[in-house]
């Protein structure tokens, strides 16, 4: 049996991104929340990430909240400790009491950061044939490298799950 991973984020700059463009290279499907008007702070989110939806606020808050919410569990990858949305978004799992993984990229490599993300999948994909895994983190603005370390992170965690 063929496990599938759905690859969600809220198509921020930064981690968001990271996700989504791995999973695009393995050819798993993405999807997610954004901000109505597809907002991010370069602009907009790029017409790329087509299958995001937008939300009915403008609010970051309630985009977060969407996607903890209709995502099987979040995986938080941060560098240093968790602010803005990063940190919504580990309070939103809690307060929602869905699956979550907060790893602290300044504190793991990435060959450890990816080992511990495939056990934690093969965990949660033990009772099920797939799994929609909301992916978030800091903004290219808050964690400058941010985008290199998940996306690195991602592509060894996932490869095993590739489409392509």
């Amino acid at each position: 049996m063929h496990q599938q991973i759905e690859v969600w984020s809220g198509g921020q700059t930064g981690v968001d991104r990271a996700a989504l463009d791995v999973a695009t290279k393995l050819g798993l499907p993405i999807g997610g929340w954004v901000p109505r008007g597809r907002l991010a702070e370069d602009g907009l989110v790029p017409a790329r990430y087509e299958q995001l939806r937008e939300a009915d606020s403008w609010d970051y808050a309630v985009r977060t909240r969407l996607n903890v919410q209709d995502a099987d569990a979040t995986l938080v990858l941060r560098v240093g400790i968790a602010a803005g949305g990063t940190l919504a978004t580990l309070e939103a799992a809690c307060r929602l009491q869905r699956p979550l993984l907060d790893i602290d990229l300044d504190r793991k490599d990435v060959a450890e950061a990816a080992a511990a993300v495939s056990s934690w999948l093969e965990g949660l994909l033990a009772t099920r044939s797939s799994i929609r895994l909301n992916v978030a983190g800091p903004r290219a603005s808050q964690a400058p490298m941010g985008y290199a370390l998940a996306q690195e992170t991602l592509r060894l965690a996932l490869a095993s799950y590739a489409a392509v």
